[in-house]
């Protein structure tokens, strides 16, 4: 095997529920003038904290911006444009996802120092050199890859500990999906030093949801700010843009997606999705019928009995996709990107297959319940 000469930049980040007093150690070697860029309601939650820890450094806020609606190139132009935009030295990304990818994609792109405030914890955005692009009408275009992560990531528990909880909730479907999406795409492979450390990480994406995933959310539903509610945000927030760094080195999905991104993707054809639904939460339903293709049962039961406990979906009926659309689906994930790189072919029959075999598995728990 040839020697090859790369470079791995991974994420630093600060967690704590008064860790914004890092703002000025961390951001001062930067410059001074900060443009704040985010979501409405991140920007409603987030600012005045982030404003009053500025006000103690020698940093200045120059402005605040909204994003806009979705995470594609015409809004990564638009703020671009902003003679605000030129006149920072850097800038402050707030939100979950889409703002956060937003900031990246145009930040990172432009060389500009990027520091991300993420304000719930559904995705590892805030860590992670990626950003997940979309098309004007919502649905996905492609993942943009970047060298590096933001310069750093203040990880405030306090503020996610009041968001919706939903995000969270959901952000535990994508988060163990990071496991069994790079371990079943890098099997029986001679690896990367750097894919191998991916994979191997990986593993820290799954385990501390089983163990603190249904204490952590009804911790968060009572807004309070506990160890397990940090242990899952540190799962998906942190442990899986680690993970994602490794496996996409290469810039590509082939062992950082999978079939239960497939599904997702693929259903993202359905205004409901987007309009009604959230990635994480589409991605952990995807997860159980990726276990099943994949011949994993045990696994499978026990991804199928934490989403139970979770309220994850566990059926069609749930993330209101019809049996006809998800014919459609089928004959669609298997020339799908995420899933070039398995280890055997995702066929319509394995789909259909997998999906009696979880409508049946509901069946069971029904008759059961009556």
């Amino acid at each position: 095997m040839q020697l090859e000469n790369y470079e791995v930049h991974l994420p630093n980040y600060s967690i704590g529920d008064h860790i914004y007093d890092k703002i000025g150690p961390v951001c001062g070697s930067y410059g001074k003038k900060v443009l704040v860029i985010g979501g409405k309601k991140a920007l409603d939650a987030a600012y005045d904290k982030i404003r009053f820890y500025v006000d103690q450094t020698d940093l200045e806020i120059i402005g605040k911006e909204y994003y806009g609606e979705n995470c594609t190139y015409a809004t990564v132009e638009k703020l671009r444009s902003m003679p605000i935009y030129q006149e920072a030295d850097m800038v402050f990304g707030v939100g979950g996802g889409k703002a956060l990818d937003t900031v990246k994609c145009l930040c990172i792109t432009d060389d500009k120092p990027v520091f991300a405030f993420p304000t719930i914890a559904s995705n590892c955005s805030a860590c992670t050199s990626v950003s997940i692009m979309y098309n004007e009408d919502g649905t996905f275009l492609k993942p943009h890859f970047f060298i590096r992560p933001v310069m750093h990531a203040f990880i405030d528990t306090e503020i996610i500990a009041k968001a919706p909880v939903r995000y969270m909730w959901a952000g535990i479907g994508d988060t163990y999906a990071k496991y069994y999406e790079a371990t079943i795409s890098s099997r029986e492979e001679r690896l990367e030093h750097f894919t191998a450390l991916g994979a191997l990480v990986s593993r820290m994406c799954r385990d501390p949801l089983l163990e603190y995933g249904p204490k952590a959310l009804d911790d968060h539903r009572k807004g309070l700010c506990t160890y397990d509610v940090e242990q899952v945000v540190l799962a998906i927030v942190v442990t899986t843009g680690i993970a994602s760094i490794f496996l996409t080195k290469d810039y590509t999905p082939d062992y950082n997606s999978g079939l239960a991104h497939a599904v997702f993707y693929a259903m993202t054809a359905y205004p409901v999705i987007e309009e009604r639904h959230l990635h994480g939460e589409v991605v952990g339903f995807g997860v159980l019928l990726a276990l099943l293709v994949d011949g994993q049962d045990e696994e499978f039961e026990q991804i199928y009995r934490l989403n139970r406990a979770l309220g994850l979906p566990v059926s069609l009926e749930q993330i209101e996709i019809t049996d006809e659309q998800w014919e459609e689906c089928r004959k669609r994930i298997p020339d799908m990107s995420d899933v070039a790189h398995y280890p055997y072919r995702v066929t319509e029959e394995m789909l259909a297959d997998a999906m009696d075999r979880l409508k049946e598995r509901v069946r069971k728990d029904a008759d059961e319940e009556e």
